[in-house]
Order: structure tokens, then C-alpha cells, then sequence
């Protein structure tokens, strides 16, 4: 079966150099894991920081469910994220470092139903960092493109 990925951050890739990527559980109420369910979320906007020793997701926007009959979820809380001690611990020594910032890259269900969450350690780029990466990806893609007309 796999994994059925809810959301990606596509501009993350763009705006961040992705030094490395952890994956961590999500604390969620009924109402929003129907609402992921549907795909509907939004992580452009969202980043995760460390309080009194707990990693927690702020600005994910997960819509609330339509057909929720009793106590709705506000769609912008902040939402619990489940670690290890020992990667927390790692994390906080890497959030130390100036520039570095966790930010989510993609929300999925695993197989047996429960909700993960792909952070990553990110480096934010530079104007000229970024013009430089479009530019390898489209001298790459040339080259891909000669190499499969020469095939052929």
C-alpha cells in the first residue's frame, strides 16, 4: 500500500537548502484526520519550534471538517509533534545555529492510518543561490533531453 501523502511544500525546496529530514507523529482531534483525509491542508506557511522541551507545529492550516456535528477545530492551532527525547535533544542543538529553521516538507498517512509529519532542518537561500539552482536544473534537464535524443 504505502504512504498517501496529504500535502507537499513545494516552495520549500526553493526558498530552503534541506540539510536533513526527520519524521515525527501528529496529535490531532477526529474532526482534522477526517479533514486530511479530503486533502485539505496547507503547509506553505508553517514551521515548527521546540517549547519547555515539546516540538509543536505552528501555521498549518488543516480546514475543519464540514460534517462535524459538535466542538470544532481551529484550523490554525498549534499541534503537538511526537519525538524521541534523544531527537528532540538534537534538535535543539541544531536550532541553536544561526540561520537554521524546521519546517514542515510534507503531511501522509502511513499504512496502518496514523498521520506523519516530514520536517526538515532548513538553511534559507540567497537571491543568487536560487537563480544558480534554476539554472543547474535547467542545464540538467538539457542535458537529460540530449542524452535521450542521442538514444534514440
Amino acid at each position: 500500500m504505502g504512504i498517501k501523502i496529504v500535502c507537499k511544500n513545494k516552495k520549500a525546496f526553493h526558498d530552503y537548502q534541506i540539510d536533513s529530514t526527520i519524521e515525527a507523529g501528529m496529535v490531532l482531534k477526529g474532526p482534522e484526520v477526517k479533514s486530511l483525509r479530503n486533502g485539505k491542508a496547507n503547509i506553505r506557511d508553517g514551521y515548527a519550534n521546540i517549547h519547555n522541551g515539546e516540538v509543536y507545529l505552528y501555521n498549518v492550516h488543516i480546514s475543519s471538517y464540514s460534517f462535524a456535528t459538535h466542538n470544532p477545530v481551529e484550523p490554525l492551532r498549534p499541534r503537538k509533534l511526537l519525538l524521541h527525547k534523544r531527537e528532540i535533544k538534537k534538535l535543539i542543538g541544531k536550532l541553536k545555529e544561526k540561520g537554521i529553521a524546521l519546517i514542515p516538507l510534507k503531511i501522509y498517512f502511513i499504512d496502518n492510518g496514523k498521520v506523519k509529519v516530514e520536517l526538515g532542518l532548513a538553511r534559507g537561500k540567497r537571491q543568487y543561490d536560487k537563480r544558480q539552482s534554476l539554472k543547474q536544473k535547467q542545464s540538467d534537464r538539457e542535458l537529460s533531453r540530449a542524452m535521450k535524443k542521442y538514444k534514440d
